[in-house]
């Protein structure tokens, strides 16, 4: 089964799917490794793992595919990658969706923001008109169906960032023909309470992904009640990301007490990585065999 298979039969369920996303191929290995079906490669995040960045549109195409192949090719959830505004025009995002299918991914994310792109839950957000708006997802439905009829696959995850700048029911409406355009996945983000999600769900009865920023603008609500509202999928971009910035600080300030608090035993920490099953595999080969 193909990952964007896989995704389509957890989008398939009646659950909301707890997503803790990643930033890195260990990040999607701990995920993995911890039972969770899925993940997404938060921009957010890679941006700051990988450039030590803000997520304000400064990661080029090239970098963020790398960065996806790299995460899906040490996992065997689906992945879903942040393909941003698309890089460009149409054409770009045609582009821009089979790179992520070729790198692995089960889905890719496009938004209507205005390039360079910014954090949805920062200031100075804007979005492109919606004849633009609208051609993105038209040309990434055209490239999943090039990319099917040449055997491969991958999901359209359409996002509108239109909430912020121009209110809630100019969102709807993006939202809405995203649904028409062909769109599998849709992600309005940053609504201000649960009014407001309940609003977005009921527009189509295509999965609807809830963003969770902890400090964010959208409410930090259970899983129970986001399966309630109506969504299939429960991103945390940050989750994991913020909990390892604040344990990395901790560990450096108690080092100059000569503390090291809250470590992984090196014994756990060898075994997630991956040591020990790469020694067990290359125990087929006398010729990797190396003395303990």
């Amino acid at each position: 089964m193909t990952q964007a298979a896989k995704l389509r039969a957890l989008l398939a369920e009646d659950r909301c799917h707890i997503m803790p996303c990643c930033f890195d191929a260990l990040s999607a290995k701990l995920i993995a490794q911890e039972g969770y079906d899925l993940t997404f490669m938060s921009g957010f995040a890679t941006s700051a793992s990988r450039i030590g960045e803000p997520d304000l549109g400064l990661m080029s195409y090239g970098e963020v595919v790398d960065q996806a192949r790299n995460i899906a090719d040490a996992v065997n959830i689906p992945l879903i990658g942040d393909g941003d505004t698309g890089y460009g025009n149409a054409m770009n995002v045609k582009r821009t969706v089979k790179g992520f299918a070729r790198a692995g991914c089960a889905a890719v994310m496009i938004e209507d923001q205005l390039a360079p792109k910014r954090c949805g839950h920062t200031p100075g957000k804007a979005v492109v008109g919606r004849d633009e708006a609208f051609d993105r997802i038209r040309a990434a439905v055209d490239a999943r169906e090039e990319l099917r009829s040449q055997g491969s696959d991958i999901l359209i995850l359409a996002r509108t960032d239109a909430r912020h700048e121009h209110g809630l029911p100019e969102a709807l409406a993006r939202a809405e023909e995203f649904a028409k355009l062909g769109a599998d996945i849709l992600f309005v983000e940053a609504p201000r309470s649960e009014a407001e999600m309940r609003e977005i769900c009921a527009i189509s009865s295509l999965p609807h992904m809830a963003n969770i920023v902890e400090g964010g603008e959208t409410p930090d609500l259970s899983n129970e009640a986001l399966k309630d509202i109506g969504y299939s999928i429960a991103a945390y971009p940050l989750s994991l990301m913020a909990s390892a910035m604040q344990a990395m600080v901790s560990c450096l300030q108690a080092m100059r007490e000569d503390s090291r608090p809250g470590l992984m035993a090196f014994s756990e920490l060898r075994e997630r990585i991956g040591f020990d099953d790469y020694y067990e595999a290359s125990t087929r080969y006398a010729s990797s065999a190396r003395e303990t």
